[in-house]
C-alpha cells in the first residue's frame, strides 16, 4: 500500500538565524558580514537560502541598506527567541568558566558604535559575566575608576583626565570639523562653533586649531553629548568638531577645502581599577579585541 507522507517540516540553521538577526541590527549586508567574518556575497546567500527555505521575502533591498519585510519583522523577532533558547541549552551543560559582575563605562559617543559587538561577543563567550553599563565623558568616567565604582573605562586619553601610565591606548580614532550637508553655517562671519564641556580635549584641540589659524569664531552652542552637538549641525546653526566615525548622510566632514584646519586623530584609552579579577580580565580582552578589529 502506497503512503502519501507529509512534506518535512524544515529546520532552520541557528547559523542562518544568527546571520538574519546581524544584518537587521547593522542594517546592511556588509556590516553584518565584518561581524560575522564572512564575505557580504556569502552573508546574501545565506538569506536567499532561508527565503527559499520559507518560501518568503525577508528583506526589501535598498542601495545602501536593507529592511524587513512583514515576514522578516516576524522571523527576526522568533530567531532571537531560538537564539535565546539556544544560549539557555548550552548554558545547561556548558557551566561558564568565569561569572560575575563588571562595571564598565564607556564614553557617550563610543556607546553606539562599539557596545553592541562587544555585549554580543562577551555573551557567547562568557555568558556567566553580566555587564553593568555606565555612558558618560572622561573626566566623570575617571574619577569613578579612581573611586572604584567602575571596574573599567574606555576614555579618551588626556593628561587633565588621567595619568598616562594608568591609561592603556587601545584605538585612535579621527576627528573632523562636522557641518550640515550644502549647509551654509560654515560660510558665515564669525564662524558659528558649537563645542563640548569645560575641560573637554576635543574642545581645547578645536578651539586652539581655529586661534592657530586665524579664524574668526563665535561659540553658540555648548554641550556634553554627542546628541546635542548633533543637533547644532542638523539645524545649521554651527560647525563641530566630532569623531569621524559620527559623521553620516546628512552630516558630513569639513576641511581646508572649507577654509578649516585638518584635525588630526585622538587616542581612546582603556583605563582598569587597582583590582583586576577573572571577569574584568576578560572584559578587557574582548575591549582589546574589538577596538583591534574597528
Amino acid at each position: 500500500m502506497n503512503v502519501t507522507s507529509k512534506a518535512r517540516t524544515p529546520l532552520l540553521d541557528l547559523d542562518l538565524l544568527n546571520t538574519l538577526v546581524m544584518i537587521s541590527e547593522t542594517g546592511n549586508f556588509s556590516a553584518a558580514s565584518e561581524l560575522l567574518f564572512r564575505t557580504p556575497s556569502a552573508v546574501s546567500m545565506q538569506v536567499k537560502r532561508l527565503e527559499d527555505q520559507l518560501g518568503k521575502a525577508i528583506f526589501h533591498r535598498g542601495a545602501r541598506s536593507v529592511t524587513p519585510t512583514e515576514h522578516g519583522m516576524l522571523l527576526i523577532t522568533h530567531a532571537r527567541r531560538v537564539l535565546a533558547l539556544n544560549r539557555d541549552i548550552v548554558e545547561k551543560f556548558i557551566a561558564p568558566e568565569i561569572f560575575g559582575i563588571v562595571r564598565l563605562g564607556v564614553l557617550v559617543h563610543a556607546a553606539e558604535r562599539y557596545l553592541p559587538n562587544l555585549l554580543r561577543q562577551l555573551a557567547d563567550t562568557h555568558p556567566g559575566i553580566m555587564v553593568h553599563i555606565t555612558v558618560e565623558n572622561s573626566p566623570q568616567l575617571v574619577q569613578k575608576v579612581r573611586s572604584r565604582q567602575l571596574d573599567i573605562a574606555i576614555i579618551i586619553v588626556d593628561s587633565s583626565d588621567a595619568r598616562s601610565e594608568e591609561v592603556e591606548t587601545v584605538y585612535h580614532e579621527a576627528l573632523a570639523w562636522a557641518g550640515l550637508k550644502n549647509g551654509i553655517a560654515v560660510e558665515q562671519t564669525p564662524l558659528p562653533v558649537s563645542v563640548w564641556e569645560d575641560g573637554c580635549a576635543w574642545r581645547t584641540m578645536g578651539l586652539t586649531a581655529l586661534e592657530k589659524q586665524g579664524r574668526d569664531y563665535q561659540i553658540v552652542f555648548d554641550s556634553a553629548h554627542i546628541s546635542g552637538q548633533k543637533a547644532a549641525i542638523l539645524a545649521d546653526r554651527a560647525i563641530a568638531l566630532i569623531p569621524v566615525s559620527a559623521c553620516d548622510n546628512s552630516i558630513i566632514p569639513l576641511g581646508p577645502e572649507h577654509g578649516l584646519p585638518e584635525q588630526s586623530s585622538y587616542p581612546i584609552g582603556m583605563m582598569t581599577g587597582k583590582e583586576v579579577t577573572a571577569p574584568v580580565s576578560a572584559v578587557a580582552d574582548h575591549l582589546r579585541a574589538t577596538f583591534a578589529d574597528t
